[in-house]
């Protein structure tokens, strides 16, 4: 993933915790984006992390060329026969010009700088090529504990994220986007997490390390202490969703 315009990226380290701990998509996820392309013969996924989306749309595609700035991320990547990963940045990518079907960018295009990725992916995109924009949002669990978590996000952690993070909680829904527009699918992930699977992910989120970073530690202390008493025996299991959100659209030649 690449900086945004408000400061540095907090996935350039973290790439063996981020690969561990964060949700995937579903393959269904890539089988609607592979049902708009054109062909499937080649994508290109941007800011690609450890490759998780990458490796579900090398299910689908002939081949499909991962980035990512981050020398972390990319050692810490899934391998897949059909996915080369590649060190570059959003806004430069060294491919030929109209030479993939699909261009995505899953949970990374809030730190692009957009009108120099898309300039790129206008660029090496084929007419009619697929481009889009993937995130998942605020983790949603029932009853008390979903209370409490939701407390922890919006209320007492809400002020060390990034202000980029406000493009996931609106699903992308306020970033420009100058293409033609298709439907979204409707579809969540949906995990069956214990207690410490939860808190290794809430402990991934640039926030708590930004939090971290001050020396907010009691917050993050406080709420895993509140949500411990919650969960009860830290092996039972419980179903975490999140909502899939973003844009998709026609690079139009």
């Amino acid at each position: 993933m690449t900086k945004s315009n408000t400061g540095e990226n907090p996935f350039e380290t973290g790439g063996s915790d981020y690969a561990r701990h964060r949700p995937t998509y579903p393959q269904a996820l890539a089988e609607a984006l592979a049902k708009f392309s054109p062909t499937t013969s080649s994508a290109l996924d941007v800011g690609c992390g450890n490759g998780q989306f990458s490796c579900l749309l090398a299910n689908l595609f002939d081949t499909v060329t991962a980035t990512d700035p981050s020398t972390e991320q990319i050692a810490s990547a899934f391998p897949h026969l059909n996915v080369t990963y590649r060190i570059e940045s959003a806004e430069s990518i060294l491919l030929d010009d109209s030479c993939v079907d699909l261009v995505t960018a899953a949970q990374a295009a809030h730190w692009f700088d957009l009108d120099r990725f898309y300039d790129e992916a206008r660029r090496v995109a084929r007419d009619n090529a697929i481009i889009a924009l993937l995130t998942y949002g605020v983790p949603e669990l029932d009853g008390r504990i979903g209370k409490r978590f939701e407390r922890y996000y919006w209320e007492e952690i809400h002020d060390y994220w990034p202000p980029a993070r406000r493009h996931v909680e609106e699903g992308y829904s306020g970033m420009a986007f100058p293409f033609e527009e298709l439907p979204f699918p409707d579809l969540v992930i949906e995990r069956q997490w214990n207690l410490v699977e939860l808190l290794g992910y809430t402990r991934t989120w640039s926030a708590t390390r930004a939090a971290e970073k001050v020396g907010a530690f009691e917050i993050i202390a406080h709420f895993e202490m509140k949500l411990s008493k919650l969960w009860g025996d830290a092996a039972t299991v419980r179903t975490v969703r999140w909502p899939i959100n973003g844009r998709i659209g026609r690079i139009v030649k």
